[in-house]
């Protein structure tokens, strides 16, 4: 480059002695003005020569034209030279120095193709400005100015298509800026890049389409999204207890025992999906299966309150259902049944107080726990605190 840039002005020198220039190489002589202003630092007059040159038929077109545009705004953003040269952008607008390099370098490697003298030079020039426009964006993000993060991601992603993270940052930033629209646009586009043919997006992407759908109550949305979310993540515990939900919410009991199942085999030490399942198996009237779950959601985690509160239901079902027994019986079949029955139906309610106990100690104003503690009680003969536990419900009330 050094050679060349003799030869030109060695040219331009003796064309003006002989007073033969020609339109075209006075034109060509304008870039030279360029580098030779860039070069002493005089970065107002190179910009003011390259303009000239870039206005010219001539050299509009020229590839080293553009180029050495792109040099000069980029002389103005390097961070080596950028306090130097501040004076030169003050009249700017923010990001107008490195939107100009970019299009610049863009506009040379279109004219000079991949492999001429400037076109080479070019991918390096952009990876650096991709730098420049992505920490700009991180400074503006930082700053809580979206708009200008924003813009800034987005010069970055142009200037490196094939980058991921300028993409998930603009997201981040529309995000920020209650911009969801935009932000779920960041998001597929994220999804449908290159880089996620041979292998899934990072779950948080499904994770925030997932969320944006929620917030927008656009459920049918949700249901697509979390589609995907599972055959890229087929044993995400998360993903897996959404896709559960959503079929409980739908009624689909079938569907949902087979989601909860796979959720538990997933995350096998996750106590309240044993809790879930227990209460799915209680409405499949599955009562053994029911209380297996109860039980080793207790073991993982005695203060699961539904389980807890489940296991004391069970117990005081199986107990009033036998007081129920025996009073209907006539009086010859009571004095023969009636008394065992009532027996047994009295250490299903002892067996019950200590669940309930434990599921009031877990959510000490939980009205139905303390309901359910005052009969009991009652039933076992302490009065006290049958009287305690109805006192209590009655300041709840209040």
């Amino acid at each position: 480059m050094k050679k060349t840039f003799l030869t030109l002005a060695a040219s331009v020198a003796l064309t003006a002695a002989v007073g033969l220039a020609t339109p075209a190489l006075a034109q060509n002589s304008a870039v030279t003005n360029a580098l030779l202003s860039q070069k002493a630092g005089q970065l107002d007059k190179a910009l003011a020569s390259i303009n000239e040159a870039i206005a010219n038929d001539k050299t509009k077109d020229k590839a080293k034209t553009w180029f050495t545009r792109g040099e000069i705004y980029y002389q103005l953003l390097d961070p080596n030279t950028q306090a130097l040269f501040a004076k030169y952008t003050k009249d700017m607008q923010p990001g107008e120095a490195l939107q100009k390099a970019a299009e610049s370098y863009k506009k040379a490697l279109e004219l000079d193709g991949p492999s001429g003298e400037y076109g080479k030079q070019v991918p390096s020039r952009l990876q650096n400005l991709y730098g420049q426009a992505f920490n700009a964006g991180v400074k503006n993000y930082n700053d809580k100015d979206f708009d200008k993060a924003i813009a800034n991601y987005k010069l970055a992603s142009q200037l490196n298509p094939q980058d991921t993270t300028a993409v998930l940052y603009t997201a981040y930033a529309e995000e920020a800026k209650q911009d969801f629209a935009g932000a779920k646009t960041s998001y597929n586009q994220l999804l449908g890049m290159d880089a996620y043919k041979s292998k899934p997006a990072p779950v948080n992407v499904y994770t925030r389409l997932l969320q944006i759908a929620h917030q927008q109550k656009n459920e049918p949305e949700a249901q697509q999204v979390l589609k995907q979310a599972l055959v890229a993540y087929p044993t995400n515990k998360a993903f897996l207890i959404e896709d559960l939900n959503m079929s409980m919410t739908g009624g689909n009991s079938d569907a949902a025992m087979e989601k909860i199942s796979k959720a538990i085999a997933a995350d096998p030490t996750n106590a309240n999906l044993y809790a879930v399942r227990g209460s799915l198996y209680d409405a499949q009237k599955k009562t053994d299966l029911a209380q297996a779950d109860y039980k080793k959601s207790i073991e993982l985690d005695p203060n699961n309150f539904d389980a807890q509160f489940n296991m004391g239901i069970y117990n005081f079902n199986q107990a009033a259902n036998m007081y129920t027994k025996a009073s209907k019986m006539d009086l010859k079949t009571y004095q023969l049944k009636g008394k065992p029955l009532e027996t047994q139906g009295k250490k299903y309610f002892e067996a019950a107080v200590p669940y309930f106990e434990k599921s009031l100690e877990i959510q000490p104003n939980d009205a139905a726990s303390i309901s359910a503690l005052q009969k009991v009680y009652f039933r076992l003969g302490r009065n006290a605190d049958s009287k305690r536990m109805e006192d209590r419900l009655q300041a709840l009330k209040k």
